[in-house]
């Protein structure tokens, strides 16, 4: 008899993992809070690495699907000092295809494919150990038993409750987004400045940063150092509010980069937070986590392609059949956590050098992985 599975939470990890279940043809129940596809916007763009977020997309039989999305240019990377001097541009090769990027939303929807999503099915709490099995709890009263339940829910995980009593806790570091459309025709200055790929700018514990997405859209996170309740007395609802106290807090900085600011349509407040670094938990059998819900991690391009990636092996695991599933679940965890351990720890030391008092130590951190052209 096949297993109840349910994965909650319809983001990289939930979608990987339910989508290479379906090719190896397996069933599961994928629960996602939000109404629709499209309730939300998507989010910015993705870079998948060879080995973690692209190896996922093989696994789920899309590279070709992916290849043809995909934006290798999109991996170029301009740096700017605060009065407008380039430091560092780097600019893909033709052939390389290393990390090209692709939007959240065009991800979502590869991944969603033939998969039959559950909508506005919002869950509450997992309770593991119940005769019937793992009994899932929603937001309109109901329930529903299981005999594996995968929490891919993201940073504020409803299902982390039911392995650990960790929650996330804040970096001390804040970002608020703002987006560009149509970039190219109504902005063609800022247009030339963000380039292809992405524009950053790193000053005394704070940061601009602007990344190209597909169709003229460009997404720009300014981010700085501060007290979690910094806008205790500043409403978040008024954009030009928002506008004119970023305008204030990056002050003096070149003119075409505080534009990015200027000309922005909406803002959204994103504190970072993350889960500990070395973040496991006791196995209990008939629940597991991925992603954000296992790892949170500042977004310094890791999170979403391990997330990915764990969706991918977790399947292959539990389709293999050569183990007990419960065994496979607690070798597959062994391996999630070694790995993003190790990817916790670097991003963890990467943002707290590209947001310090010290801009050189940002530059020094992409000095380190793509050499200067």
């Amino acid at each position: 008899m096949r297993q109840r599975i349910a994965v909650v939470g319809g983001g990289p990890a939930g979608l990987a993992f339910a989508r290479v279940m379906h090719r190896l043809d397996r069933l599961v129940t994928v629960l996602e809070r939000d109404p629709t596809p499209d309730a939300r916007p998507p989010g910015g763009t993705l870079d998948l690495h060879e080995g973690l977020g692209r190896l996922a997309m093989d696994k789920a039989g899309l590279s070709a699907e992916f290849e043809a999305l995909s934006r290798p240019e999109g991996q170029a990377m301009r740096i700017l000092d605060t009065d407008g001097t380039v430091l560092r541009d780097w600019r893909p090769d033709p052939a390389e295809r290393a990390n090209p990027e692709i939007d959240r939303g065009q991800l979502r929807d590869l991944l969603l494919g033939p998969l039959d999503v559950r909508w506005g099915r919002g869950v509450t709490k997992v309770v593991p150990g119940g005769r019937d099995g793992v009994l899932v709890h929603f937001e309109d009263g109901r329930q529903e038993a299981f005999d594996l339940v995968v929490g891919a829910d993201g940073a504020w995980s409803r299902t982390r409750p039911a392995v650990s009593p960790v929650t996330p806790h804040y970096t001390g570091v804040t970002s608020v987004e703002t987006s560009l459309d149509d970039v190219d025709t109504r902005h063609p200055d800022l247009a030339r400045l963000v380039g292809d790929g992405s524009v950053a700018v790193y000053g005394v514990n704070r940061a601009v940063v602007a990344q190209r997405n597909s169709g003229g859209h460009v997404k720009v996170h300014a981010q700085f150092r501060a007290p979690l309740d910094w806008h205790a007395h500043l409403d978040l609802g008024d954009a030009e509010a928002v506008r004119s106290h970023l305008l204030t807090l990056f002050d003096g900085w070149t003119a075409p980069v505080l534009d990015l600011l200027r000309h922005g349509t909406g803002f959204v407040h994103r504190p970072l937070h993350v889960l500990p670094v070395s973040h496991t938990w006791t196995h209990v059998p008939g629940v597991t986590l991925l992603g954000d819900a296992a790892h949170l991690m500042p977004p310094l391009g890791a999170g979403a392609n391990l997330a990915l990636l764990e969706g991918a092996e977790l399947a292959e695991s539990l389709a293999d059949g050569s183990a007990d599933p419960d065994d496979a679940v607690r070798a597959f965890e062994e391996r999630m956590w070694a790995r993003a351990g190790r990817w916790a720890k670097i991003t963890a030391a990467g943002l707290e050098r590209l947001v310090s008092p010290d801009p050189a130590a940002a530059l020094a951190v992409f000095d380190q992985v793509q050499p200067s052209r």
